[in-house]
């Protein structure tokens, strides 16, 4: 099965450290074929026999850990996930800025988000969705400023992998046929 796993918080100021060619060799280690990644902050692409795409986020984990110190949060996606997520995403007129238009891969389908507090962080030009295990944020002025950015994940209760647009769409082209 071809997956996408994306990785939270490695290679970022200085934490996590993590360097790709050793993702490459840890993925591999763990039986993954045609491993590419993308970018240094934890994204790559690769096909493996596992069909549990929970088994193997938790493999992953616990060989980053074993290898490098630290426990990562990983999240491991299938095609179709990716392409379901491109999709619904309901502000297609922002993918002409794609820096703008983040997607936060969920962990699960949050039980309890908290919608209303996510609203009173939301600036005029900002935009949300939750569309089932996706959160997709319109930050005109870039997450870096977002209040609501930087409360949503703990206001969803649900560990979230961001990406923007514009590698949502670059890994989907490396992994797609």
């Amino acid at each position: 099965m071809n997956y996408i796993v994306l990785f939270r918080g490695i290679n970022v100021g200085g934490n996590g450290r993590l360097p790709m060619k050793e993702l490459v060799s840890l993925l591999e280690n763990l039986r993954a074929k045609n491993v590419r990644t993308y970018i240094q902050s934890g994204n790559a692409v690769f096909e493996s026999p596992e069909k549990d795409k929970s088994k193997l986020s938790r493999q992953i984990a616990a060989e980053v850990k074993k290898r490098h110190g630290f426990e990562p949060h990983v999240l491991v996606l299938n095609v179709g996930a990716l392409e379901e997520a491109i999709a619904n995403n309901p502000f297609p007129e922002a993918v002409d800025d794609p820096s703008k238009l983040h997607l936060g891969f969920l962990a699960s389908v949050p039980k309890s988000p908290d919608m209303e507090k996510l609203e009173s962080f939301r600036k005029d030009n900002e935009r949300f969705r939750l569309i089932g295990s996706v959160f997709y944020l319109h930050a005109p002025e870039g997450v870096g400023r977002s209040k609501l950015a930087a409360n949503s994940e703990k206001l969803l209760g649900v560990p979230m992998a961001d990406r923007n647009w514009r590698t949502v769409c670059k890994l989907y082209a490396m992994v797609s046929p």
